[in-house]
């Protein structure tokens, strides 16, 4: 089957199987790789995008669910050669370690940012609660989403 959607702002058309998730469409299809697949139960979060302006786990989405609809992956966080705030300031905390989950921690920050863009650290907690991270105990992306939230007003 053929699907239209927007993808980081961007008119894209895919064909699929009905049992493609999103993940594996952007992964594979379109050549993204930043948005990873790792439980594919939807347990870790590594593979978190944006659909229409809520998270989702793309493992567990099926691809034709995103017909007509906007998706946002980490790719599309960066603009023009810039960096998005929150990437700056995840590296300016020395935020990722493996990286692995680096991309559904992201994108589940910048859903939280757009909507809420001084969240509180019990609020920040809560979003980032689907993306688990083996690695760093979640106080450097802690910081980093603060960081990010106090001095964009667009992140």
């Amino acid at each position: 089957m053929r699907i239209n959607l927007q993808v980081n702002g961007e008119a894209c058309s895919a064909e699929v199987m009905p049992a493609t998730s999103l993940a594996e469409m952007i992964r594979e299809t379109m050549g993204m790789t930043g948005t990873k697949q790792g439980c594919d139960t939807g347990g870790c979060g590594a593979c978190t995008v944006i659909l229409d302006g809520k998270v989702v786990y793309s493992c567990m989405t099926p691809a034709w669910k995103a017909e007509g609809r906007q998706v946002e992956t980490v790719e599309g966080l960066e603009r023009g050669g810039k960096l998005h705030p929150l990437q700056e300031a995840f590296i300016r905390e020395s935020a990722p370690q493996c990286g692995y989950c680096t991309a559904g921690i992201l994108m589940a920050a910048k859903a939280l940012l757009d909507v809420n863009p001084r969240p509180t650290d019990a609020e920040t907690r809560e979003a980032l609660a689907g993306v688990i991270c083996r690695c760093t105990g979640y106080l450097p992306y802690l910081k980093a989403i603060h960081d990010a939230s106090e001095g964009n007003s667009s992140a």
